[in-house]
Protein backbone atom coordinates (compact mmCIF):
# COMPACT_ATOMS: atom_id res chain seq x y z
CA UNK A 1 0.00 0.00 0.00
CA UNK A 2 1.32 3.02 -0.84
CA UNK A 3 2.09 5.70 1.76
CA UNK A 4 1.59 8.34 -0.37
CA UNK A 5 -2.18 7.57 -1.48
CA UNK A 6 -2.97 7.14 2.17
CA UNK A 7 -1.50 10.77 2.96
CA UNK A 8 -3.62 12.23 -0.13
CA UNK A 9 -6.57 10.63 0.85
CA UNK A 10 -6.35 12.03 4.58
CA UNK A 11 -5.10 15.38 3.24
CA UNK A 12 -8.10 15.44 1.22
CA UNK A 13 -10.84 14.39 4.02
CA UNK A 14 -9.46 16.42 6.83
CA UNK A 15 -8.66 19.35 4.88
CA UNK A 16 -5.09 20.78 3.63
CA UNK A 17 -6.64 24.12 5.56
CA UNK A 18 -7.44 22.06 8.68
CA UNK A 19 -4.22 21.02 8.77
CA UNK A 20 -2.89 24.10 8.58
CA UNK A 21 -4.82 26.07 10.71
CA UNK A 22 -4.47 23.46 13.48
CA UNK A 23 -0.64 23.95 13.15
CA UNK A 24 -1.47 27.84 13.67
CA UNK A 25 -3.49 27.21 16.54
CA UNK A 26 -0.74 24.97 18.16
CA UNK A 27 1.70 27.74 17.85
CA UNK A 28 -0.74 30.23 18.82
CA UNK A 29 -1.49 28.28 22.28
CA UNK A 30 2.00 27.70 23.23
CA UNK A 31 2.89 31.46 22.69
CA UNK A 32 -0.36 32.24 24.78
CA UNK A 33 1.29 29.73 27.51
CA UNK A 34 4.83 31.74 27.64
CA UNK A 35 3.28 35.13 28.11
CA UNK A 36 0.62 33.56 30.99
CA UNK A 37 3.33 32.63 32.43
CA UNK A 38 5.26 35.61 32.72
CA UNK A 39 2.15 37.53 33.58
CA UNK A 40 1.40 35.46 36.32
CA UNK A 41 -1.51 33.42 37.38
CA UNK A 42 -3.48 36.91 38.31
CA UNK A 43 -3.18 39.23 35.36
CA UNK A 44 -5.16 42.52 35.24
CA UNK A 45 -8.12 42.75 33.64
CA UNK A 46 -7.13 44.55 30.13
CA UNK A 47 -7.79 48.05 29.90
CA UNK A 48 -10.09 49.26 27.31
CA UNK A 49 -12.44 46.27 28.78
CA UNK A 50 -16.33 47.47 27.96
CA UNK A 51 -17.89 47.76 31.24
CA UNK A 52 -20.99 45.15 31.16
CA UNK A 53 -23.18 48.25 31.61
CA UNK A 54 -22.56 49.01 28.12
CA UNK A 55 -23.54 45.63 26.72
CA UNK A 56 -26.58 44.80 25.31
CA UNK A 57 -28.64 41.57 24.83
CA UNK A 58 -30.35 40.88 21.30
CA UNK A 59 -32.38 37.95 21.09
CA UNK A 60 -34.90 37.24 17.67
CA UNK A 61 -37.68 34.96 18.49
CA UNK A 62 -40.25 32.97 16.52
CA UNK A 63 -42.75 30.99 18.19
CA UNK A 64 -40.04 29.91 21.21
CA UNK A 65 -42.54 30.26 24.33
CA UNK A 66 -40.86 26.77 25.27
CA UNK A 67 -37.41 28.15 25.71
CA UNK A 68 -37.31 31.64 25.65
CA UNK A 69 -37.77 31.69 29.38
CA UNK A 70 -34.82 29.81 29.85
CA UNK A 71 -32.83 32.07 27.92
CA UNK A 72 -34.01 35.38 29.50
CA UNK A 73 -32.94 34.17 32.34
CA UNK A 74 -29.44 33.14 31.57
CA UNK A 75 -29.24 36.76 29.49
CA UNK A 76 -29.95 38.30 32.65
CA UNK A 77 -27.45 36.05 34.96
CA UNK A 78 -24.98 38.74 32.42
CA UNK A 79 -26.81 42.15 31.91
CA UNK A 80 -29.71 43.76 33.70
CA UNK A 81 -32.77 43.03 32.51
CA UNK A 82 -33.21 46.46 30.69
CA UNK A 83 -30.48 45.87 28.58
CA UNK A 84 -32.20 42.89 27.29
CA UNK A 85 -33.76 43.37 24.00
CA UNK A 86 -35.74 40.34 22.39
CA UNK A 87 -37.96 40.92 19.27
CA UNK A 88 -40.87 38.56 18.53
CA UNK A 89 -40.64 37.72 14.49
CA UNK A 90 -45.37 37.17 14.03
CA UNK A 91 -44.81 34.79 17.27
CA UNK A 92 -48.39 33.29 16.99
CA UNK A 93 -47.54 31.16 20.68
CA UNK A 94 -46.95 32.83 24.18
CA UNK A 95 -43.10 33.98 23.44
CA UNK A 96 -44.07 38.23 24.09
CA UNK A 97 -46.25 37.46 27.07
CA UNK A 98 -43.61 35.37 28.68
CA UNK A 99 -40.40 37.71 27.40
CA UNK A 100 -43.13 40.77 28.81
CA UNK A 101 -43.35 39.24 32.31
CA UNK A 102 -39.76 38.87 32.67
CA UNK A 103 -38.86 42.57 32.42
CA UNK A 104 -36.94 42.74 29.26
CA UNK A 105 -37.29 45.35 26.36
CA UNK A 106 -39.99 43.50 23.71
CA UNK A 107 -40.85 44.60 19.68
CA UNK A 108 -43.65 42.76 18.66
CA UNK A 109 -43.30 42.01 14.64
CA UNK A 110 -46.63 41.79 13.13
CA UNK A 111 -44.92 40.55 9.76
CA UNK A 112 -42.41 37.72 9.60
CA UNK A 113 -38.97 39.10 8.78
CA UNK A 114 -37.06 36.30 9.40
CA UNK A 115 -33.74 36.60 12.28
CA UNK A 116 -31.68 39.00 9.74
CA UNK A 117 -34.81 41.15 8.94
CA UNK A 118 -35.87 41.32 13.16
CA UNK A 119 -32.58 41.88 14.50
CA UNK A 120 -31.81 43.98 12.16
CA UNK A 121 -35.27 45.64 13.38
CA UNK A 122 -34.67 45.50 16.73
CA UNK A 123 -31.08 47.16 16.03
CA UNK A 124 -32.82 50.19 14.66
CA UNK A 125 -35.91 50.22 16.82
CA UNK A 126 -34.01 50.01 20.19
CA UNK A 127 -31.13 52.36 18.97
CA UNK A 128 -28.69 49.82 20.51
CA UNK A 129 -25.77 51.57 18.34
CA UNK A 130 -26.53 54.34 20.12
CA UNK A 131 -26.88 53.30 23.26
CA UNK A 132 -24.29 50.87 23.92
CA UNK A 133 -20.59 49.71 23.09
CA UNK A 134 -21.19 46.25 22.66
CA UNK A 135 -24.17 44.04 21.62
CA UNK A 136 -24.74 40.43 21.84
CA UNK A 137 -27.01 38.53 19.84
CA UNK A 138 -28.19 35.62 21.03
CA UNK A 139 -30.63 32.68 19.72
CA UNK A 140 -33.50 32.05 21.29
CA UNK A 141 -32.42 28.45 22.52
CA UNK A 142 -29.13 29.72 23.48
CA UNK A 143 -27.49 29.25 27.35
CA UNK A 144 -24.39 31.57 27.29
CA UNK A 145 -22.21 30.81 30.75
CA UNK A 146 -22.33 33.24 33.91
CA UNK A 147 -18.61 33.32 32.79
CA UNK A 148 -19.41 34.80 29.08
CA UNK A 149 -18.93 38.11 29.30
CA UNK A 150 -15.82 38.12 31.95
CA UNK A 151 -14.06 35.95 29.80
CA UNK A 152 -15.23 37.50 26.27
CA UNK A 153 -15.24 41.15 26.81
CA UNK A 154 -11.55 41.71 27.72
CA UNK A 155 -11.21 40.88 23.54
CA UNK A 156 -12.36 43.89 23.29
CA UNK A 157 -9.79 45.60 25.09
CA UNK A 158 -7.96 45.45 21.31
CA UNK A 159 -9.63 48.49 19.89
CA UNK A 160 -9.09 46.92 16.61
CA UNK A 161 -11.71 44.17 17.16
CA UNK A 162 -14.62 44.19 15.40
CA UNK A 163 -16.54 40.93 16.57
CA UNK A 164 -16.21 38.01 19.16
CA UNK A 165 -17.11 34.59 17.80
CA UNK A 166 -18.50 32.74 20.67
CA UNK A 167 -17.27 29.51 21.49
CA UNK A 168 -20.34 27.14 20.86
CA UNK A 169 -21.16 23.62 22.43
CA UNK A 170 -24.13 21.35 22.46
CA UNK A 171 -26.15 20.91 25.45
CA UNK A 172 -26.11 17.61 25.04
CA UNK A 173 -28.39 16.23 28.49
CA UNK A 174 -31.69 18.28 27.34
CA UNK A 175 -34.47 15.72 27.51
CA UNK A 176 -35.11 12.67 26.83
CA UNK A 177 -34.03 11.50 23.41
CA UNK A 178 -33.99 8.85 21.38
CA UNK A 179 -30.69 6.51 20.38
CA UNK A 180 -30.59 8.48 17.06
CA UNK A 181 -30.98 11.93 18.79
CA UNK A 182 -28.19 11.02 21.15
CA UNK A 183 -26.53 10.28 17.88
CA UNK A 184 -27.09 12.99 16.18
CA UNK A 185 -25.90 15.72 19.12
CA UNK A 186 -22.86 13.25 19.52
CA UNK A 187 -21.76 14.43 16.23
CA UNK A 188 -22.83 17.76 16.35
CA UNK A 189 -20.63 18.05 19.77
CA UNK A 190 -17.47 16.81 17.93
CA UNK A 191 -17.68 18.90 14.97
CA UNK A 192 -17.78 21.84 16.97
CA UNK A 193 -15.02 20.99 19.23
CA UNK A 194 -12.68 19.94 15.85
CA UNK A 195 -14.12 23.14 13.68
CA UNK A 196 -13.34 25.97 16.89
CA UNK A 197 -10.12 24.11 18.05
CA UNK A 198 -8.08 22.98 14.79
CA UNK A 199 -9.34 25.43 12.62
CA UNK A 200 -10.93 28.67 14.40
CA UNK A 201 -8.31 29.11 16.94
CA UNK A 202 -5.49 28.95 14.44
CA UNK A 203 -7.61 31.52 12.11
CA UNK A 204 -8.32 34.12 14.82
CA UNK A 205 -4.40 34.67 15.50
CA UNK A 206 -4.03 38.30 15.03
CA UNK A 207 -1.25 38.38 12.40
CA UNK A 208 -4.38 36.07 10.44
CA UNK A 209 -7.43 37.36 10.90
CA UNK A 210 -9.63 34.79 8.28
CA UNK A 211 -12.13 33.46 10.59
CA UNK A 212 -15.08 33.36 7.71
CA UNK A 213 -18.29 33.20 10.67
CA UNK A 214 -18.65 35.02 13.73
CA UNK A 215 -21.57 32.82 14.71
CA UNK A 216 -25.20 34.09 15.09
CA UNK A 217 -26.30 31.75 18.22
CA UNK A 218 -23.95 34.05 20.80
CA UNK A 219 -21.74 36.41 19.49
CA UNK A 220 -20.78 39.88 20.18
CA UNK A 221 -20.51 43.09 17.83
CA UNK A 222 -18.48 46.60 18.53
CA UNK A 223 -21.63 48.45 18.00
CA UNK A 224 -19.24 51.56 15.61
CA UNK A 225 -18.77 48.36 13.64
CA UNK A 226 -22.25 47.14 13.80
CA UNK A 227 -23.64 50.33 12.31
CA UNK A 228 -21.67 49.61 9.02
CA UNK A 229 -22.82 45.66 8.60
CA UNK A 230 -25.69 44.62 6.19
CA UNK A 231 -27.80 42.77 9.08
CA UNK A 232 -31.06 42.34 6.66
CA UNK A 233 -28.73 40.91 3.60
CA UNK A 234 -31.85 40.65 1.11
CA UNK A 235 -32.37 36.98 -0.18
CA UNK A 236 -30.49 35.15 1.87
CA UNK A 237 -31.74 32.35 4.28
CA UNK A 238 -29.16 33.04 7.05
CA UNK A 239 -27.13 36.56 8.66
CA UNK A 240 -24.11 35.21 10.48
CA UNK A 241 -21.90 34.33 7.20
CA UNK A 242 -23.10 37.50 5.69
CA UNK A 243 -22.29 39.74 8.23
CA UNK A 244 -18.69 38.16 8.92
CA UNK A 245 -17.94 38.59 4.98
CA UNK A 246 -19.02 42.53 5.50
CA UNK A 247 -16.54 42.70 8.40
CA UNK A 248 -13.89 41.80 5.64
CA UNK A 249 -15.49 43.21 2.97
CA UNK A 250 -15.83 46.94 4.40
CA UNK A 251 -12.17 46.06 6.38
CA UNK A 252 -14.25 47.14 10.11
CA UNK A 253 -11.69 45.22 12.21
CA UNK A 254 -10.32 41.96 13.15
CA UNK A 255 -12.36 38.57 14.59
CA UNK A 256 -11.50 37.49 17.60
CA UNK A 257 -11.96 33.72 19.11
CA UNK A 258 -10.56 32.13 21.81
CA UNK A 259 -11.82 28.54 23.31
CA UNK A 260 -11.94 29.65 27.15
CA UNK A 261 -13.74 32.89 26.24
CA UNK A 262 -17.33 33.81 25.43
CA UNK A 263 -18.47 29.74 25.93
CA UNK A 264 -22.63 28.97 25.57
CA UNK A 265 -24.52 26.42 24.89
CA UNK A 266 -26.96 25.29 21.86
CA UNK A 267 -29.88 23.22 21.60
CA UNK A 268 -28.98 21.26 18.39
CA UNK A 269 -31.66 18.90 16.42
CA UNK A 270 -32.05 15.60 17.36
CA UNK A 271 -33.96 14.41 14.68
CA UNK A 272 -33.72 13.38 11.55
CA UNK A 273 -35.78 15.97 9.86
CA UNK A 274 -34.75 19.20 11.37
CA UNK A 275 -30.95 18.37 11.45
CA UNK A 276 -31.05 17.86 7.61
CA UNK A 277 -33.18 21.11 7.32
CA UNK A 278 -30.96 22.70 10.02
CA UNK A 279 -28.08 21.51 7.59
CA UNK A 280 -29.69 22.23 4.29
CA UNK A 281 -30.08 25.99 5.51
CA UNK A 282 -26.24 26.56 6.81
CA UNK A 283 -25.22 25.12 3.49
CA UNK A 284 -27.42 27.37 1.38
CA UNK A 285 -26.83 30.37 3.21
CA UNK A 286 -22.88 29.79 2.99
CA UNK A 287 -23.20 29.52 -0.79
CA UNK A 288 -25.56 32.82 -1.10
CA UNK A 289 -23.43 34.53 1.15
CA UNK A 290 -20.65 33.75 -1.08
CA UNK A 291 -22.11 34.66 -4.61
CA UNK A 292 -23.11 37.84 -3.00
CA UNK A 293 -19.48 38.76 -2.01
CA UNK A 294 -17.34 39.05 -4.99
CA UNK A 295 -13.70 37.69 -4.46
CA UNK A 296 -11.38 40.23 -3.46
CA UNK A 297 -7.43 39.46 -3.20
CA UNK A 298 -7.06 39.72 0.50
CA UNK A 299 -5.69 36.95 2.90
CA UNK A 300 -9.61 36.41 3.85
CA UNK A 301 -10.85 35.55 0.29
CA UNK A 302 -7.78 33.68 -0.57
CA UNK A 303 -8.11 31.21 2.32
CA UNK A 304 -11.73 31.09 2.29
CA UNK A 305 -11.61 30.30 -1.37
CA UNK A 306 -8.69 27.67 -0.74
CA UNK A 307 -11.46 25.74 1.79
CA UNK A 308 -14.06 26.11 -1.04
CA UNK A 309 -11.79 23.61 -3.72
CA UNK A 310 -10.96 21.22 -0.31
CA UNK A 311 -15.10 21.54 0.54
CA UNK A 312 -16.20 20.35 -3.04
CA UNK A 313 -13.27 18.09 -3.59
CA UNK A 314 -13.63 16.39 -0.07
CA UNK A 315 -17.39 16.08 0.01
CA UNK A 316 -17.11 14.40 -3.63
CA UNK A 317 -14.32 11.96 -2.41
CA UNK A 318 -17.02 10.95 0.60
CA UNK A 319 -20.33 10.79 -1.79
CA UNK A 320 -18.17 8.41 -3.81
CA UNK A 321 -16.23 6.41 -0.91
CA UNK A 322 -19.12 4.01 -0.81
CA UNK A 323 -19.76 3.19 -4.28
CA UNK A 324 -16.09 2.51 -5.02
CA UNK A 325 -15.66 1.07 -1.93
CA UNK A 326 -17.70 -1.60 -2.72
CA UNK A 327 -16.57 -1.88 -6.45
CA UNK A 328 -12.70 -2.15 -5.28
CA UNK A 329 -14.58 -5.01 -3.09
CA UNK A 330 -16.06 -6.98 -5.85
CA UNK A 331 -12.57 -6.33 -8.15
CA UNK A 332 -10.72 -8.11 -4.82
CA UNK A 333 -13.02 -10.98 -4.64
CA UNK A 334 -12.75 -11.76 -8.44
CA UNK A 335 -10.61 -14.50 -9.28
CA UNK A 336 -8.11 -13.44 -11.97
CA UNK A 337 -9.15 -15.16 -14.98
CA UNK A 338 -12.57 -13.62 -14.32
CA UNK A 339 -10.91 -9.90 -12.98
CA UNK A 340 -9.33 -9.91 -17.00
CA UNK A 341 -12.88 -10.35 -18.60
CA UNK A 342 -14.36 -7.86 -16.62
CA UNK A 343 -14.21 -4.00 -17.72
CA UNK A 344 -11.16 -2.31 -17.55
CA UNK A 345 -12.48 -0.21 -14.23
CA UNK A 346 -12.80 -3.05 -11.42
CA UNK A 347 -8.84 -3.68 -12.18
CA UNK A 348 -7.89 0.15 -11.97
CA UNK A 349 -10.09 0.88 -9.28
CA UNK A 350 -8.44 -2.27 -7.17
CA UNK A 351 -5.19 -0.08 -7.76
CA UNK A 352 -6.61 3.43 -7.32
CA UNK A 353 -8.73 2.13 -4.53
CA UNK A 354 -7.54 -0.48 -2.02
CA UNK A 355 -9.29 -1.09 1.32
CA UNK A 356 -6.39 -0.23 3.57
CA UNK A 357 -6.08 3.07 2.08
CA UNK A 358 -9.47 3.81 2.89
CA UNK A 359 -9.53 2.71 6.10
CA UNK A 360 -6.22 4.65 6.82
CA UNK A 361 -6.85 7.38 5.28
CA UNK A 362 -10.62 8.26 5.91
CA UNK A 363 -12.18 6.20 8.37
CA UNK A 364 -9.09 6.28 10.95
CA UNK A 365 -8.47 9.97 11.23
CA UNK A 366 -11.87 10.24 11.51
CA UNK A 367 -12.21 7.98 14.36
CA UNK A 368 -9.10 9.66 15.68
CA UNK A 369 -11.11 12.95 16.40
CA UNK A 370 -13.80 11.22 17.84
CA UNK A 371 -11.17 9.81 19.94
CA UNK A 372 -10.28 13.24 20.60
CA UNK A 373 -13.84 14.99 22.01
CA UNK A 374 -14.02 11.80 24.05
CA UNK A 375 -11.35 12.71 25.63
CA UNK A 376 -11.51 15.92 25.86
CA UNK A 377 -14.89 16.51 26.59
CA UNK A 378 -14.83 13.49 28.80
CA UNK A 379 -18.11 11.89 27.08
CA UNK A 380 -16.63 7.67 26.34
CA UNK A 381 -19.66 6.97 24.87
CA UNK A 382 -18.65 9.21 21.37
CA UNK A 383 -15.87 6.45 20.57
CA UNK A 384 -18.75 3.83 20.41
CA UNK A 385 -20.92 6.99 18.25
CA UNK A 386 -17.81 7.94 16.43
CA UNK A 387 -17.90 4.23 14.70
CA UNK A 388 -20.76 5.87 12.67
CA UNK A 389 -20.11 9.81 12.48
CA UNK A 390 -18.76 8.78 8.77
CA UNK A 391 -22.10 8.35 7.52
CA UNK A 392 -22.93 11.67 8.97
CA UNK A 393 -20.09 12.91 7.23
CA UNK A 394 -21.53 11.91 3.92
CA UNK A 395 -24.85 13.08 4.60
CA UNK A 396 -23.57 16.89 5.27
CA UNK A 397 -21.01 16.54 2.02
CA UNK A 398 -24.31 15.31 -0.21
CA UNK A 399 -25.74 18.28 1.58
CA UNK A 400 -23.22 20.73 1.06
CA UNK A 401 -23.05 20.13 -2.59
CA UNK A 402 -26.51 19.79 -3.23
CA UNK A 403 -27.12 23.57 -2.32
CA UNK A 404 -23.88 24.82 -4.20
CA UNK A 405 -26.17 25.18 -7.60
CA UNK A 406 -29.10 26.43 -5.61
CA UNK A 407 -27.57 29.33 -4.31
CA UNK A 408 -27.14 30.49 -7.56
CA UNK A 409 -30.44 29.95 -9.46
CA UNK A 410 -33.16 32.68 -9.22
CA UNK A 411 -33.73 34.49 -5.87
CA UNK A 412 -36.36 32.72 -4.15
CA UNK A 413 -35.43 32.50 -0.44
CA UNK A 414 -35.89 34.56 2.45
CA UNK A 415 -35.47 34.41 5.55
CA UNK A 416 -38.57 33.48 7.13
CA UNK A 417 -38.02 30.34 9.73
CA UNK A 418 -39.78 27.81 11.23
CA UNK A 419 -38.56 26.45 14.33
CA UNK A 420 -37.20 23.14 15.41
CA UNK A 421 -38.94 20.85 18.36
CA UNK A 422 -37.34 22.12 21.43
CA UNK A 423 -37.06 20.31 24.65
CA UNK A 424 -38.98 22.61 27.25
CA UNK A 425 -37.79 20.21 30.06
CA UNK A 426 -34.20 20.73 28.73
CA UNK A 427 -31.48 20.22 31.47
CA UNK A 428 -29.59 23.34 32.18
CA UNK A 429 -26.02 23.02 30.61
CA UNK A 430 -23.28 23.28 33.20
CA UNK A 431 -21.70 26.40 34.53
CA UNK A 432 -17.89 26.97 33.62
CA UNK A 433 -16.17 28.11 37.32
CA UNK A 434 -13.93 31.17 36.25
CA UNK A 435 -9.91 30.02 36.67
CA UNK A 436 -6.51 31.88 36.95
CA UNK A 437 -5.64 30.12 34.16
CA UNK A 438 -8.71 31.26 31.69
CA UNK A 439 -7.13 34.62 31.49
CA UNK A 440 -7.88 35.25 27.80
CA UNK A 441 -4.98 37.10 26.19
CA UNK A 442 -6.12 39.69 24.14
CA UNK A 443 -3.84 39.21 21.43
Amino acid sequence: MDFLTVLLVVLLVVGLSTTFWGLVGVGRGVGEAVRRTTAGPHAPRPPGTPPVSRVAVLIAAHNEASTIEKSIHAAADLVPPTNIHVVSDKSTDATVPIARNLGVNVLDLQVNRGKAGALAEGIRHFGLCDRFEVVLILDADTRPTRDYLTTGLPLFADPGVAAVAGRAKSIVGAGKRSLLGRFLIAYRDRLYLVVQLLLKYGQAAKPANVVSIVPGFASMYRTSVLRHIDVAGRGLVIEDFNMTFDVHARKLGRIAFHPSAAIAYTEDPDNLRDYVRQIRRWNLGFWQTVRRHRFRFTKFWVNLWIHIVELVVSGILLLSLLPLLVLSLIADALPRPLLAQAPPVLEWLTEAVPLGAVLLGVLLPDFLLSVLAAILLKRPVYLLFGLLFPLVRMLDAGICLSQLPRAWLPDRTSGVWTSPRRHADGTNPPTRTIRATDTVDAA
